[in-house]
């Protein structure tokens, strides 16, 4: 086997969708988004002694001020039977993580939580980390069930929103003009007080944006009521999978549901595309009621979702002694944010 960097999108790209798991997490313009961004990338492929591809990774490096690390969400993407490639790759990242001057290695694979994928975790040298890195705990609808499925599948509140949203004359937008995401950015900083998490900057959203709508991977929905906006839904479309990836909703929106509305057309539009899973993404226990993110978790689980929860961030310790600084600031974190 031999690594090198990645240097061809379309070769990257037919390889990561060609494995059933993938998301955009791994996707090459997700890691354009990050160059856009002024950070460092690390794009490997593994080559077969015939020279093809059979396992990559893409990840970013953060100059955090809890410890300078490698980033890897999403991947790697490999067959995981094939112990000797896993191995090799996770020495790669290793090895990666030092040429950039990393504390550690923070990766949270594609796979699901089980006895056996924490093992080999283990095995791998890695040990759970601080902290999440991405989505642990997904709620994920089957798109190969056609829509009357679909909505028998739903609770009966929230196909009475959708029937009430027909009959107040609610409507959809659809854009891929990144300059659409100056309204969506407004939007965020009402939905972010309300429910009082930091909104992203509208650099990051709007550069994030364009470099999947760059290539028929982004559009943004908008409900409207009358000519007011009363939620939206960014949207990413790549391999397997449709993405929920960011939604937000008015003031008026909050009293006129629309976003049930957004996720039915965008579903359309994923099996137009022949997508075959609809990611909400983030959810959180039935039972955690106390957690700021239950209420949009309920409004998720309403139409029907299975619920999957990957293996969680786990991290390739680099530095010794700077991590065990990272760990007790990551640790202090979590308590105050009650992550």
């Amino acid at each position: 086997m031999k690594i090198i960097d990645a240097k061809n999108r379309s070769e990257w790209d037919n390889f990561i969708t060609s494995h059933p798991e993938a998301n955009f997490l791994q996707s090459w313009d997700f890691y354009e988004f990050h160059r856009s961004r002024g950070n460092e990338v690390v794009r490997r492929v593994v080559l077969s002694d015939g020279g093809e591809i059979i396992g990559a990774y893409a990840g970013v490096v953060e100059a955090a001020k809890r410890g300078r690390h490698l980033a890897i969400a999403g991947g790697p993407i490999l067959n995981w039977g094939k112990l000797a490639l896993v191995e090799v790759i996770f020495q790669d990242m290793a090895e990666q993580g030092r040429k950039y001057n990393c504390t550690f290695v923070r990766v949270r694979p594609q796979l699901e939580r089980s006895n056996e994928s924490l093992e080999l975790m283990r095995r791998l040298g890695a040990k759970p980390a601080p902290m999440y890195l991405s989505v642990e705990f997904a709620g994920i609808l089957d798109l190969e069930k056609d829509e009357e499925e679909i909505l028998k599948g739903m609770r009966q509140r929230l196909r009475r929103k959708l029937r009430k949203a027909a009959k107040d004359g609610i409507t959809v937008e659809k854009s891929t003009d990144p300059k659409a995401i100056h309204e969506f950015y407004e939007i965020q900083k009402q939905t972010a007080g309300r429910h009082g998490f930091v909104a992203f900057s509208e650099d990051f959203l709007t550069k994030q944006f364009a470099a999947f709508a760059k290539h028929d991977e982004a559009v943004l929905y908008s409900a409207k009521y009358q000519g007011e906006t009363l939620a939206q839904n960014f949207m990413i479309f790549y391999g397997n999978e449709a993405s929920y990836h960011y939604g937000v909703s008015s003031e008026l929106g909050t009293k006129l549901s629309g976003a049930p509305l957004l996720h039915m057309e965008a579903m359309r539009d994923a099996r137009q595309r022949g997508i075959k899973r609809y990611n909400f993404w983030g959810i959180v226990g039935e039972d955690e009621t106390w957690h700021r993110f239950y209420g949009v978790s309920q409004f998720k689980r309403g139409f029907g979702v299975e619920e999957f929860k990957y293996v969680p961030a786990h991290d390739l310790v680099l530095k010794r002694g700077r991590y065990a600084l990272t760990k007790l600031i990551e640790d202090v974190r979590k308590k105050i944010r009650h992550v």
